[in-house]
């Protein structure tokens, strides 16, 4: 049975995370993994494949510095892609560590990241690289990520799903290259492991210059200064910041707990946005009893937040953690 705990309001630690490597016997790892965490009070989400781990996890800096110890630990994860921010406030509920397929889902089993992927380009050399008219760049994000901020020049593919993204290449592959020479392409995330998988596609399809953004567009914001950023808009990430901008300061969007969704300001400001209830992008998909059952269940949140404590149902989804 799982007990509702005190909120803590001391500030945190947040550690994004990826590895693709090779697990043989994911389940032999996955209750270490899972003691040392709930151990050091850390929370958040781990995901463990054969292909490797990724997740999002966040605690105090002890505690996140031990659980990273440990991860390090496992085989070929000496060298484990970290992000570090922080949050005012704890950003995750609860701590799960779950045995998936795949640690980001593309569907396309013959990929291996490991084998062959694009040329890394660190952030302070990404500017000229997609400023240049002849490179195509391609956020591999989903829909509702583009739609809060990308890059100048960047091309949304419009997917609500990352497994959506080699149908929409292969039908959009000769209008986006054309014919002859294809051109450069480069492509982005929010951490780097979504643009690990859709790289390591590319050279499968046989893109021979394909790029992506070193550490992802968190860490673009984090070391580029935005004077000379080419960044618009805000950056989603998997957690209740919901969303961050330059220097990785808390973004202004708040997310809709009935669809996920990030919520900006003025859609804060719409007849349709109800706290926990619905937004403007859900509202209209939602029947009037879903969201007189979506009011009740805000209601009991909201007394479990004065008494002090959080809601056992109050719980945010990393389970598409990017890295």
């Amino acid at each position: 049975m799982n007990i509702p705990h005190r909120l803590s309001h001391d500030p945190v630690t947040v550690a994004a995370l990826y590895r693709f490597t090779r697990f043989d016997d994911c389940a032999a790892l996955r209750d270490p993994l899972d003691r040392m965490c709930r151990d050091y009070g850390v929370r958040g989400t781990l995901l463990l494949a054969r292909e490797g781990i990724n997740g999002t996890i966040a605690g105090t800096p002890e505690g996140v510095a031990a659980v990273l110890s440990h991860i390090r630990a496992l085989p070929d994860c000496a060298e484990v892609d970290v992000k570090l921010s922080s949050a005012a406030t704890m950003p995750f509920h609860r701590m799960k560590v779950r045995l998936k397929r795949e640690i980001v889902t593309m569907g396309e089993p013959d990929i291996d990241p490991r084998a062959s992927v694009g040329t890394y380009v660190d952030p302070q050399d990404w500017n000229a690289l997609i400023a240049d008219p002849g490179t195509i760049v391609i956020d591999t994000r989903n829909d509702y990520e583009v739609a809060v901020g990308t890059f100048e020049r960047a091309i949304d593919p419009k997917t609500a799903s990352f497994r959506d993204f080699p149908a929409w290449f292969r039908q959009e592959r000769e209008r986006l290259l054309g014919e002859g020479k294809p051109p450069k392409v480069a492509m982005f995330c929010t951490g780097g492991i979504r643009c690990e998988k859709s790289t390591a596609f590319l050279k499968q399809e046989g893109i021979d210059e394909v790029y992506h953004l070193k550490g992802g567009i968190l860490k673009y914001l984090e070391t580029v200064p935005e004077e000379t950023s080419l960044w618009r808009g805000e950056c989603f990430v998997f957690d209740q910041r919901v969303t961050v901008g330059h220097g990785l300061v808390e973004g202004s969007h708040s997310l809709c707990f009935c669809c996920r969704r990030p919520v900006s300001p003025e859609g804060r400001r719409s007849p349709l946005y109800e706290e926990g209830v619905s937004c403007p992008a859900c509202h209209g998909e939602r029947t009037a009893q879903q969201r007189a059952s979506a009011r009740e269940r805000h209601r009991q949140e909201a007394l479990a937040s004065r008494r002090g404590l959080a809601h056992v149902g109050a719980v945010l989804s990393a389970a598409d953690a990017d890295g």
